[in-house]
């Protein structure tokens, strides 16, 4: 028996889910995957055998491809259903930002007023590491009000924690550098690490290190011998001119985006991002 105000579909109209909005699948497109979660970058959308995807990158580069089915993508949180662009598919985009994004890989917000600042800080050792990551995500943190800070090397840590004074609503996130069991720096990260104090390091004798070789032009980072300089031993082993400012001017000019660090900096730095943020 048929209902006559149903028709052949025996679902109520009020139960049947209003049909999602369509959105051209542009290259750089932020969007999250509905089921998995994954969210990324739209790189690339074809043709295949099974029907049409989309290929889409995470703030790591990681690669993940999925269908194009009717509500499986969240745009800005609400269901959309992802469809082919009306131009040539992209085949694929360059390393950098993109439109939409930070340098970070974040979505960006745009028209957004620097943050007023938190009482929480980040502290890093150096001034070569301030200036990385203020290249990378200096848009993200005035977004979220965080100051990072230098300490000049990490031998006074804990009196320089003491004098901070951490506690509720004012957490500190240090980056270190070399930062591997049984070194001197791994002891005095135990010593200040607690509920408001995070601590949290690359493997790289220095900042340098955690640019990728292939983002400078060279084959790779020269081993110095321990007890020189490394800086000045590295700057001999590639040719370049005794000159340490200049070669880190030189480095810091071939970061554009997330993509030209090594992925061990990269997740530290995000770490303490959320550590500071992390609402009490």
């Amino acid at each position: 028996m048929r209902s006559r105000q149903y028709g052949p579909d025996l679902t109520p109209p009020w139960k049947k889910q209003a049909p999602a909005p369509e959105v051209p699948a542009e290259r750089d497109l932020v969007v999250e995957e509905a089921a998995g979660g994954f969210c990324g970058a739209v790189v690339r959308c074809e043709k295949t055998a099974e029907g049409f995807t989309v290929t889409l990158e995470d703030r790591f580069g990681k690669h993940r491809v999925f269908p194009l089915v009717p509500r499986g993508f969240l745009l800005e949180g609400r269901v959309v259903t992802l469809v082919r662009p009306a131009g040539p598919a992209p085949a694929g985009r360059d390393v950098g930002a993109g439109a939409g994004r930070t340098a970070s890989g974040s979505v960006a917000v745009r028209g957004a007023r620097a943050r007023v600042a938190r009482e929480s800080r980040i502290y890093v050792e150096g001034r070569h590491d301030a200036e990385l990551v203020e290249r990378v995500w200096g848009d993200d943190l005035r977004v979220e009000g965080v100051v990072v800070e230098y300490l000049r090397g990490i031998d006074d840590l804990p009196a320089i924690v003491a004098g901070f004074a951490p506690g509720p609503g004012r957490r500190l996130g240090v980056l270190v550098d070399h930062l591997l069991p049984g070194t001197k720096e791994h002891r005095i990260a135990g010593q200040v690490t607690g509920e408001s104090v995070l601590v949290v390091g690359h493997p790289y004798i220095d900042i340098w290190q955690a640019v990728k070789p292939s983002s400078v032009g060279i084959p790779g980072w020269p081993a110095v011998p321990r007890g020189e300089d490394w800086k000045e031993g590295t700057c001999r082993r590639l040719g370049w001119p005794a000159d340490t400012p200049a070669a880190w001017k030189h480095i810091l000019s071939k970061v554009d985006t997330y993509k030209d660090l090594e992925p061990e900096l990269l997740g530290r730095v995000e770490e303490l991002i959320d550590f500071v943020t992390l609402p009490e």
